[in-house]
């Protein structure tokens, strides 16, 4: 097998795990078992410690320089503190389709606010997709709750917050990624993310009873650790390296398709027409704002 496919395969793995994290997330919320800032504590935290046991295999070549260290810190506060923490408790409220399908709005909004710090004028499909994905994830907010415990439009508008703050992120990391090691680099965001972290979630840490977890629960909570976080960034570093990151960002309309068909089958969550036309919008609007791209061709997926 060519390192071409290998890539992707890796870029499909990331996007496959990342959409049954949603489902695995979304059981230990429903069912008390875990709270949101909990979970994600864990997950953060086995990744930070997975990372760490590769740097033998992938040791920092060089430090980094302390104006890279201030961007570093603020790309940890963008992508796990804010990023992460935000999406965890939206989708607390609402549910994984809705959660993978307001995601793609990152894409979007890092073409405008990329298209505005290089100075690039604003094209009219940029701007009709921008509002395309927009209705569409209006048309999802305005759905009914449907099952007890859900804020759909809590959850939603939360979702949306996460995707802003990985807008930031992207914009802010991506000078980081071109002058040292991305492995290092995510290395990094997670060790100063789970500090920043740590305060906020060790109460429901605290809370979680993990004596009487059912076999199940646990591997679930591997998943949740090991494959749904670290495997996916590991993943997406290896197929971005190999494949420009344009072409890997492709790869993100596969979320919403696995992340819909895992709920269906695991959580018999409900695949409505409204949310089909949503999610076609929102797939239309991305299609339409990426096109004809000729200084950033640099977007990946959004990472959870």
């Amino acid at each position: 097998m060519n390192a071409v496919t290998k890539a992707h395969l890796a870029l499909l793995g990331t996007n496959l795990f990342f959409a049954l994290n949603y489902s695995a997330i979304k059981y230990f919320t429903n069912n008390h078992i875990a709270g949101p800032f909990g979970i994600n504590i864990l997950r953060v935290g086995g990744s930070m410690l997975l990372f760490w046991l590769l740097f033998p295999f992938k040791p920092n070549k060089r430090f980094f320089k302390l104006k890279d260290i201030k961007r570093l810190l603020l790309c940890a506060f963008t992508a796990i503190a804010a990023n992460q923490m935000l999406f965890i408790k939206g989708l607390q409220y609402t549910s994984p389709l809705h959660a993978s399908l307001l995601t793609l709005l990152s894409p979007i909004l890092i073409t405008l606010l990329a298209s505005y710090m290089l100075k690039e004028r604003l094209s009219i499909l940029k701007v009709g997709g921008l509002l395309f994905a927009l209705s569409g994830a209006l048309l999802l907010l305005s759905g009914k709750e449907t099952n007890p415990g859900d804020n759909f439009l809590l959850g939603d508008s939360l979702i949306m917050a996460s995707s802003v703050a990985y807008t930031f992120y992207f914009i802010l990391v991506k000078p980081l990624m071109d002058d040292y090691s991305p492995m290092m680099v995510t290395r990094m965001i997670f060790s100063f993310g789970f500090i920043m972290i740590l305060p906020l979630c060790v109460q429901e840490v605290r809370a979680i009873n993990f004596k009487d977890f059912s076999p199940s629960e646990w591997l679930s909570m591997f998943y949740v650790v090991v494959p749904g976080t670290f495997l996916a960034y590991v993943f997406n570093v290896y197929g971005i390296k190999i494949l420009d990151a344009s072409k890997a960002g492709a790869y993100i309309y596969t979320q919403p398709v696995f992340a819909g068909a895992a709920a269906a089958f695991f959580l018999g969550e409900k695949i409505t027409l409204p949310r089909i036309i949503a999610a076609l919008m929102i797939f239309a609007g991305l299609y339409m704002a990426q096109r004809k791209q000729k200084k950033l061709n640099s977007i990946p997926s959004a990472e959870n």
